[in-house]
């Protein structure tokens, strides 16, 4: 006898907003199925008003309620049982970030709550991403956003320190991230994982997802060094537009690509990271684990 119900988990990023939709499988005896049914992904970059200006402009308020309306309709039409909405650094740091939540509550029905990044790195983390912790590797996981980048360490297949810094794509595309942060990111990823003699980096975010899918990397195996750079310089030679024409690019991913790339690749570097698992899961996959974990 099979138990069957739908959860879904909106993640209202920085530089996009989505809507997972997963079917969740029990079966007696046998390990529950997470099946992702449906992922909408609307690209309305907050991060673009609030990194400049402070606040979140009335025209992206007015999408992003539109959007929280069709997603509600969607979840109605797919009969989910459950669902949970997650803001991150945009909305954490919005002004009106608190006036916009109470209007979107009262418009649609939907509560968001807004999150910090250690939160935000402890949803991820409840995901099948603990199937790569494996006690004979130490990891140095890097979630790059459109606002901030999460940085964990794991050893032993446990967390030993996680940090978040604003320093995010779409922070960086508007000039907003002073170099002095690109260090603090150097010395905290050269403090934390000198006492390590191999560090394999576990990488999460729409960017790198991209990348993966480019590379035609079988799933399950690792993106090498050499790869992400080569790979950096042919976006970085492109243009815009060509990014869109020849690599088959979303507009809202073209721009963000670059920034994205140049800190993973950091990253390796200051680490000493050979290879990067690409386990494409994200904030989303994290919250319909929470909701199947809260049920």
């Amino acid at each position: 006898m099979l138990n069957i119900e739908k959860f879904g988990a909106i993640d209202i990023g920085s530089n996009a907003i989505r809507l997972l939709i997963t079917t969740v499988i029990e079966q007696k005896n046998k390990e529950t199925k997470f099946k992702k049914t449906s992922l909408i992904r609307v690209p309305i970059r907050l991060g673009a008003d609030v990194f400049t200006v402070g606040n979140i402009s009335r025209e992206n308020y007015l999408r992003m309620k539109d959007t929280m309306k069709a997603f509600k309709l969607l979840m109605k039409s797919h009969n989910v049982v459950k669902h949970r909405a997650c803001a991150t650094s945009a909305m954490r740091e919005a002004e009106n970030g608190s006036e916009i939540v109470k209007k979107i509550l009262k418009k649609t029905g939907i509560n968001i709550e807004i999150i910090d990044g250690n939160d935000e790195a402890k949803i991820i983390a409840s995901t099948s991403i603990k199937s790569y912790l494996t006690h004979d590797k130490v990891f140095l996981y890097v979630d790059v956003g459109g606002g901030s980048t999460e940085l964990t360490i794991y050893a032993n297949g446990k967390t030993v320190i996680s940090k978040s810094f604003k320093l995010g794509t779409v922070r960086l595309i508007n000039n907003m991230v002073k170099e002095t942060m690109w260090d603090d990111v150097k010395d905290w990823i050269k403090e934390n994982t000198k006492d390590y003699e191999h560090i394999t980096l576990l990488g999460t975010g729409g960017n790198i997802n991209s990348t993966y899918k480019f590379s035609g990397t079988k799933l399950g195996n690792p993106l090498s060094f050499e790869y992400l750079e080569e790979y950096y310089k042919t976006v970085h030679s492109l243009s815009y537009d060509d990014r869109i024409t020849v690599l088959n690019m979303n507009p809202d991913r073209a721009d963000v690509i670059v920034p994205a790339l140049e800190i993973y690749i950091s990253a390796m570097k200051w680490s000493g990271a050979e290879c990067v698992y690409v386990p494409k899961i994200g904030l989303s996959d994290g919250i319909i684990r929470s909701l199947y974990n809260d049920k």
